[in-house]
């Protein structure tokens, strides 16, 4: 408990000097509410496990339902029902708005990402912001994944990379609550949800609103990766995307991880806003690094290696070698025949290694190209959670899987 409070430096304001206490005030909220647990002990839980609540002090067994005795939680006893009449949403979709924008959690993150967000393992799955959106709806727009586009309502823009998907309607796009300011160049996606709310809940509407959405054409662009072991450095990164007029800043990775900073822009923008990036990433004169430089074309390459491994990234001008030596800065040692092709215009490893592809198990880091690759020898549910593990911890990733097996299985038919 001690280690906890070190970690997170709050030793003077968590005075717990165990896990039980932790429990006992949390037991002690609950005394006299609905989900009373005051008849609960810690060493019940550890020796019994789970009991079914509420379990009130001097009871011995938890009660299977509630309100059987007609009395409720209110200061009468009685229930109190309200008469819901069904309200439309405030935002309409119209010829100049013609899409809904929905937001809704991403799988791994939480809320404002205040602390789900400072962990690189926790973005392996989805990394970085994108809008989802029908392929129909992309066809009409002459779009194709990875696109970057405008996506605007009366009340402001972001400029966003479009991922074609089949879990979102034709008119519907999505995109998740979680990628604010911090995270993008522009408002983030909760800015251009109404300021509507329920008057009788409080419950404000904002998952939902309507939107146009224009393809841009942004010729310059620029990825960079560096190991990251200090949340500052994030920081002073995402000082930096207002610069672009298209930007994302997250992590990826296991453990440290690194930060991974993507960005697009009409022109290319000043030599001091790269130096100063170069600075912050220590890609400067001396550093032990490849470069590669061609004014005329307007590319510009700077690997950065330490002790044998890749530890950072700047591509500008070209970036298709950007997710094989993202996943060299991750796994591997940089050997020579890598050496000899990192600054080449190589969308694929040189050396023959397979891409991952996405990471659908965070658990046991089991990616989407290794399910594939295993649903296409005939494995089953069951047989890829034996064999690779995926699905057997917390299981989120399970819906995933279970979609996984019947694509490849249709197809293997």
């Amino acid at each position: 408990m001690g280690k906890t409070k070190q970690r997170l430096n709050y030793t003077s304001l968590f005075n717990y000097p165990s896990a039980e206490s932790i429990f006992n005030e949390h037991r002690e909220t609950t005394r006299g509410r609905d989900l009373d647990i005051t008849g609960l002990s810690y060493q019940i839980l550890e020796q019994q496990g789970p009991q079914q609540w509420p379990l009130k002090a001097g009871e011995t067994t938890g009660q299977a339902r509630l309100y059987t005795d007609g009395i409720f939680q209110k200061p009468n006893g009685k229930a109190q029902f309200y008469n819901a009449v069904y309200q439309g949403t405030a935002d309409k979709t119209d010829a100049r708005h013609p899409l809904h924008l929905l937001t809704g959690r991403l799988r791994d993150q939480w809320h404002g990402m205040s602390r789900t967000g400072t962990i690189a393992q926790l973005y392996n799955h989805v990394e970085e912001p994108v809008v989802s959106m029908n392929q129909d709806d992309m066809t009409r727009r002459q779009l194709k994944t990875g696109d970057i586009v405008k996506l605007s309502n009366k009340r402001g823009s972001l400029n966003i990379r479009v991922q074609q998907s089949d879990e979102v309607k034709p008119a519907e796009t999505f995109i998740p609550m979680h990628w604010g300011s911090q995270f993008m160049s522009g408002l983030g996606v909760n800015a251009l949800m109404p300021p509507t709310f329920d008057k009788l809940s409080k419950q404000p509407e904002l998952k939902h609103t309507a939107v146009k959405v224009e393809k841009l054409d942004l010729p310059w662009q620029m990825t960079v990766m560096r190991t990251c072991n200090d949340l500052s450095l994030i920081a002073e990164i995402r000082k930096l995307l207002k610069h672009y007029d298209y930007a994302t800043c997250s992590l990826y990775g296991r453990e440290d991880g690194m930060v991974v900073l993507r960005a697009s822009h009409q022109t290319a923008p000043s030599t001091e806003v790269i130096a100063q990036l170069d600075q912050l990433l220590g890609m400067v004169e001396g550093a032990p690094m490849l470069n590669y430089d061609d004014l005329k074309r307007g590319i510009s390459k700077r690997i950065l290696i330490e002790n044998g491994q890749v530890t950072g990234v700047r591509l500008i001008g070209e970036t298709l070698a950007a997710d094989w030596l993202k996943q060299v800065m991750q796994q591997g040692q940089f050997t020579d025949e890598l050496r000899r092709w990192a600054l080449a215009p190589l969308s694929t490893p040189p050396t023959g290694q397979k891409s991952r592809g996405k990471i659908v198990c965070n658990c046991f880091d089991i990616s989407e190209n290794e399910i594939i690759e295993t649903c296409q020898a005939g494995a089953d549910l069951q047989t890829l959670q034996a064999k690779l593990k995926c699905g057997t911890n917390c299981g989120s990733c399970i819906p995933e899987l279970k979609r996984l097996v019947k694509i490849n299985s249709v197809l293997k038919v």
